[in-house]
């Protein structure tokens, strides 16, 4: 039986807010393997949740704000501090102010569209730049995506526009760390009922829709975006990086539903 064993591997997970969060799943399963785990939150509002998160899976805490990059230099300084070095980093980080999601994307602000995308796309070069130094061979990186970055899905707006960037900030970073041995991936999820996505609006229908029209008539759970961020950190995918891989029930291959 295949036994995987990630006892001595360190990952810093950025991004987690509460037990429903994505980042949160995957921290879950890491946990399982043996990976020792650290979390990184945005700010004084979360410390005491994101620490009782923490508390089961021996997990440290770090403040540390992706907008400001004194305090990305403390976290990752506080990486090599504590740990010295690091194998794995998930970026589940993203926001869109909800105006800007509500009304046509025509009528983006600047400053909204701005934001969207520094936070939901820059935040990762951000902090693979920080994280380079420190990633060892056979390293990887796995952040979070949607469909709405190909194909339109009404009200996904500017968040749509970042997750385009952010795929396209994959690759590219896939060719430049790849020759150091680490892998960049990005994982596109189905809907999941956690409480950013219930901020989108419309979600209800989009969830509804998609278990609908999915091959497999239904839809994902946290866990099983949890196994595939696992499954895209862990040597299993050791010749996979640059990709997007869907976990959608299928979703995504359906160009037309006619029953």
């Amino acid at each position: 039986m295949l036994t995987l064993d990630l006892s001595d591997k360190k990952a810093l997970i950025m991004g987690v807010t509460n037990q429903r969060s994505l980042g949160y799943a995957i921290a879950e399963k890491l946990h399982q393997a043996g990976a020792a785990l650290a979390f990184s939150y945005q700010g004084e509002r979360l410390k005491e949740e994101v620490e009782r998160l923490a508390a089961p899976l021996k997990a440290l805490t770090f403040q540390a704000d992706v907008t400001r990059d004194e305090e990305l230099d403390q976290l990752f300084a506080g990486i090599k501090e504590t740990w010295g070095e690091l194998d794995y980093l998930v970026h589940a980080i993203a926001f869109a102010p909800r105006e800007a999601m509500e009304g046509r994307y025509l009528d983006t602000r600047r400053q909204d569209w701005l934001l969207a995308l520094e936070v939901s796309a820059y935040s990762l070069v951000a902090v693979a730049k920080r994280a380079e130094p420190l990633l060892k061979e056979g390293g990887s990186l796995v952040t979070l995506t949607y469909y709405a970055s190909e194909k339109v899905v009404p009200r996904y707006n500017v968040m749509a526009i970042a997750k385009a960037a952010l795929e396209a900030s994959v690759r590219y970073l896939a060719h430049e760390l790849g020759p150091k041995g680490v892998r960049v991936n990005a994982i596109s999820a189905g809907p999941v009922r956690t409480v950013a996505a219930r901020s989108i609006p419309g979600f209800t229908k989009m969830y509804d829709r998609v278990a609908q029209v999915a091959p497999l008539r239904r839809n994902i759970t946290q866990e099983e975006v949890g196994n595939l961020g696992l499954f895209l950190l862990s040597p299993l995918s050791g010749g996979i990086t640059g990709e997007v891989v869907y976990v959608d029930a299928g979703y995504h291959i359906m160009g037309m539903e006619l029953e």
